[in-house]
């Protein structure tokens, strides 16, 4: 995983936090992601997730490998 940014604290992105109930209260739900790779799987995972619930049937491995953008090799 790839560090986010620096913050006004020095700390990297992807490990600050900021909590809303006030100061020396950690929330660990209110986090700030700056991953590009972790929010690229994230909408990946959303695409099939929309995919499944939108077919009447499972998905084919095939429809799957399309929504993912896996190209077979060709032989």
């Amino acid at each position: 995983m790839r560090p986010g940014p620096l913050g006004p604290s020095g700390q990297s992105g992807a490990a600050r936090t900021t909590s809303r109930k006030g100061p020396g209260v950690h929330d660990q739900f209110d986090v700030t992601l700056e991953d590009a790779d972790l929010l690229g799987e994230v909408e990946l995972t959303t695409n099939l997730i929309i995919a499944a619930s939108e077919a009447d049937e499972h998905l084919t491995t095939e429809e799957i490998d399309r929504i993912l953008g896996v190209h077979p090799l060709r032989h």
